[in-house]
Formats: C-alpha cells, structure tokens, sequence
C-alpha cells in the first residue's frame, strides 16, 4: 500500500467513525418546522430570513479518489442529506430550501418513498440546480458485503431512479452506506459513472433520534469553510432548528452549496 492509499482509507476511515446512516425508517411524522421559544418552549417559526447566495466562483477540478471535504480556501459549506426515511423530514427541507434559498445535495436512497412523494415539490429545485442529488444506493446495505454483481445492481437500481423522476442520475457522486467502502466497490461504482465516492468531515449526528440541542452542538462544531458535512433526513430534530443552523451560517459568512455549485469533472 502507497503513502496515497493509506491517506484515503485514513480520511475515509475518520469520516465513517464520526457517524454512520441509519438504514432503518421510524415511523412517519408530521412535522412543522419551528423554532425554540422563551426556555425552549418550542413555538410556531416565522419564515426564516434568506441566506445569502453563495458568490460565482471559479470551480475546482474534482480531486481524484475519495473526497471529504471541498478544495480550496474558500467559505463554502456542503451540507449533504442522506436517505430520506421520513417523507415529512424531506418535506421539511424542501420547504426550508424554498423559503431560504438554502443549497443542498441529497444522497438519495431511492426505494424509499419520500422521493415519489416529494417529486413534485423536488424536481424544480433540482431542474434550478438548487438541490442536487446523488446516489446512496437502492435500499441502503454495506456494499462491503456484497458480491460485485449485488453493488451493481443496488447503484443501477438507484440510479434508473433518479434518471427516471429526476431527470438526473446523480452521477459522479455516489455515498456508500455507513460510509464504507473498499476497492471492488470504487471500481463498480465507477464502471457505472460514479468516479467520485463521497464521505465528510462533521456530521449532525441524526441518523438516530436525537435532541435538538445536540444536533445545534454538532453543527457549531462542524460548520465551517470548505466542509463537506453529513445530515439525515429521517428524524424530525432538524426540522425545529432551521433558524438556529441558518444563524450559525450567517454568522460564520458561509456559502451554501452543492457540489456541482464548487466541483467540476477534469476533462
């Protein structure tokens, strides 16, 4: 194993460490995104204030082998929403993209059914650019475990998809579940287009149920320039702080953005 190798699986190891997907979808709720009142009473939110556009800026060639965060010395933020276990959490942050101009990419795991639901609501964020979306898989499993066949068909299946009600295939960028990877994973992934295997560093810690505190915590820590960061759209915890992680944006003169808005494909 070379120097290069061992910095990748390092990275990518430091990455998966500081939280994983949750491949499991709890019950459905109904979710009204809000904000805290006088000592956390939570109170019914205005609609929050819209965050700056990020600045046209020259992009960046897309670094080879496996990213975790973004190049360059910029002051962008890549908040990044895998799954989509709670058609009302997705719900939610579309309606927070519509009212804010807030950016995102989702890692999509597609057999689940927040993406037909929202398909209406989604497709003109995604036709603007707004929202992108990439690939995590048909139904979520550890693509370690799996034969090469098995991976193929879990990414072929996602990414007809996304093809088919999207109009996009998120390719290059693929997430693996759980953040783990290896080699025989890479090269299948890549033979179907996606060259470019996705992790983080920092994370909002909800792909289990978590408090709203908690979740504020994990992104004063992790939102900084140039951070790739994982989010979860399958607990409705963020959905009652939108306000408070815009604030933190605000604060700390981010740019959000997708990865399409900062990255481009070598030719």
């Amino acid at each position: 194993m070379d120097r290069r190798q061992l910095l990748v699986m390092l990275a990518a190891g430091t990455a998966a460490a500081l939280t994983g997907c949750s491949a499991e979808s709890g019950p459905s709720h109904k979710v009204t995104p809000r904000i805290s009142g006088p000592a956390g009473t939570p109170s019914a939110a205005p609609t929050p204030k819209a965050l700056a556009a990020p600045p046209a800026a020259q992009k960046s060639r897309i670094p080879a082998g496996t990213i975790t965060g973004l190049p360059g010395t910029g002051n962008d933020l890549a908040l990044t929403v895998d799954d989509g276990a709670d058609p009302a959490v997705v719900g939610a942050y579309i309606k927070f993209a519509k009212d804010t101009g807030a950016r995102f990419t989702f890692f999509v795991t597609a057999n689940y059914d927040s993406w037909t639901t929202h398909r209406a609501e989604l497709r003109p964020l995604v036709d603007a650019g707004q929202i992108q979306l990439g690939n995590h898989t048909w139904d979520h499993p550890d693509l370690t475990k799996l034969s090469a066949t098995e991976v193929a068909t879990q990414l072929t299946q996602a990414k007809t998809f996304l093809r088919n009600t999207f109009g996009v295939d998120g390719t290059p960028y693929f997430r693996p579940p759980y953040g783990r990877h290896n080699a025989t994973v890479d090269k299948v992934a890549a033979d179907l287009g996606y060259t470019v295997p996705t992790m983080w560093y920092g994370s909002l810690s909800d792909s289990g149920v978590i408090t709203e505190d908690y979740l504020i915590e994990c992104a004063r820590k992790y939102f900084n320039a140039q951070a790739i960061v994982i989010g979860h759209a399958n607990h409705p915890a963020v959905t009652h702080c939108y306000d408070r992680l815009a604030e933190i944006i605000r604060e700390r003169n981010l740019s959000m953005v997708t990865l399409n808005d900062v990255l481009v494909s070598p030719t």
